[in-house]
Formats: structure tokens, sequence, C-alpha cells
């Protein structure tokens, strides 16, 4: 087994175990790998999960800073039906909508849920479709998949 050259921590004041397993119901191809509790340290536990695929390790400790949207986890989805399942999926139990495909899962983990074609309609040549496209993602919250599409056309959803 090779060893992943970058993994994202996340550091939670009490809920690592509980959120990894949160996640991993979500997710395909997601398991919890292992929880280590580390006998130094009180109630600190380590926490290593997949999600998609990908390696994440979580702890449980004190002193943990919130987390905000300086550091957020991008789902890109095919459809308004996947926008959707994982969208209402990590609001569900406390989490919070934000705006422009933000929201906050009840761990305070911030998540942007995208539509594949939003970033290559955001970055098309032409500066006109490019500007509908943010102008109509600018005025969402949870994304509207209809609705970019039109705005990049420049007809109404």
């Amino acid at each position: 087994m090779s060893i992943q050259k970058i993994t994202p921590f996340l550091w939670y004041a009490k809920e690592a175990e509980q959120a990894a397993a949160f996640y991993t119901e979500i997710f395909p191809d997601s398991r919890v790998v292992r929880v280590t509790p580390v006998p130094s340290a009180g109630a600190t536990k380590v926490v290593e999960f997949v999600l998609f695929g990908q390696p994440f390790i979580a702890m449980s400790a004190e002193g943990g800073e919130s987390f905000n949207h300086s550091i957020s986890l991008m789902i890109n989805c095919s459809d308004q039906a996947e926008v959707d399942r994982y969208w209402d999926r990590l609001v569900e139990g406390g989490g919070a909508h934000d705006n422009c495909g933000w929201l906050k899962d009840r761990f305070g983990v911030s998540w942007q849920i995208v539509p594949n074609d939003l970033i290559p309609m955001m970055a098309d040549p032409d500066p006109i479709k490019a500007a509908r496209v943010a102008e109509a993602m600018m005025r969402m919250t949870k994304f509207d998949v209809a609705r970019l599409k039109a705005a990049y056309a420049g007809t109404k959803a």
C-alpha cells in the first residue's frame, strides 16, 4: 500500500469519529479505516477514513480552531440530482446554507457543491458569457444547473 503524498487533515474539537461516519454514509467508495485513541492525550482520537477513494485523517482534540471558508471541500457534480443529493445530505442535522454553492455541515466543515460545467462556463473566452454565469452564480445559494446553463446561453431557465 503506497502512502498518499497529500492527505487532508481535519481537526475537530470532539466529533471526528462521528463526522467521518456521517461522511462515509453519504459518499460512494468511502469507509472509516481506523480509529486510534491517543493514550497520553485524554479523549484525543485519530480517525483515518476515505471519501470517494481519497484518504483523509481527522482528529478529535480540544484546542483546535473553528473551521471556516478559508479551506473547503469541493464536490464536482454531474447533474442537478447530484447537486441536490449532496447538498441535502450535508446540511442534514444542523448544517447551514451559504451563498454561491457553499454550505457548512453540522460539524462546521465548509463544502462547495459545484456542477461540473460551472468552472468551464466561467472560464469561457467570451467575456459576456462568462460574466452572465458569474452574475447568476452570485445570486444563488444552492446551484441551479438549468439557470446557470441558461445564463451561459443568454436565455431564460
